[in-house]
């Protein structure tokens, strides 16, 4: 088959929607202000490459979930240096705000899913805590849209991700853009950008359960 399907969607459904957006805005006088949430700086590459030029982009570094701080801190001056480059490279206007620091309350909210594999229920519910943060702040702000960087992953669910971001733009008064930035060679590009750019590519998702899982991976091949 020629088309992968997220539950009946054709596998190039969410990507479709985005070229649709970027039609609608592209002949618009003024650029429309995008909050991005970023969880690092690899992940945001190839998204910014892919929005910079019909976007004033804000990038939400909302990332609680990280542990310990020491990786949150790395990620983020990883993100800031890489934003500091690329706006230079692509005479870029990208902007990075960051958000409190407060680990120890995320990982209450993420307590009851600590059991859960990588990529099921707690993920989502760290998506979903992450998006919900990064759309109230647009609202708060007067932003036109908001999303994440996160379907670059190969390793997270755009159709969930997606699925979040329907639900908050049906709830809050902010438009958010479909994605699924990892397709038609999104990946590749990326993987391209990192290594030009010499950005640390983490080698767990974030949180403490990931981290965790990372360490046993890392015993049992010694």
């Amino acid at each position: 088959m020629d088309k992968i399907r997220y539950n009946n969607l054709p596998r190039d459904y969410y990507y479709d929607k985005s070229l649709k957006i970027i039609d609608s805005i592209k002949d618009l006088p003024s650029r429309p202000i995008l909050g991005l949430h970023s969880c690092c700086g690899p992940c945001s590459t190839y998204p910014l490459k892919f929005l910079y030029k019909y976007f004033k982009i804000k990038i939400l570094y909302i990332n609680s979930n990280i542990y310990p701080k020491e990786e949150y801190q790395r990620r983020l001056e990883e993100q800031i240096k890489f934003v500091e480059m690329f706006n230079k490279d692509y005479d870029a206007d990208v902007e990075v705000i960051t958000f409190d620091y407060d680990n120890e309350s995320y990982n209450k909210l993420l307590e009851a899913f600590k059991d859960e594999v990588e990529g099921g229920k707690r993920c989502f519910l760290c998506y979903r805590l992450r998006m919900n943060l990064a759309c109230k702040y647009c609202v708060e702000k007067g932003y036109d849209y908001f999303t994440t960087v996160m379907s670059i992953s190969s390793q997270k669910n755009a159709l969930e991700l997606n699925k979040i971001g329907e639900e908050l733009e049906s709830k809050y008064p902010i438009k958010y853009f479909y994605s699924d930035f990892k397709k038609h060679k999104g990946m590749d590009q990326s993987i391209e950008m990192r290594k030009h750019y010499n950005l640390y590519s983490q080698s767990y998702c974030g949180c403490i359960y990931s981290y965790k899982d990372m360490e046993r991976r890392m015993n049992e091949k010694k």
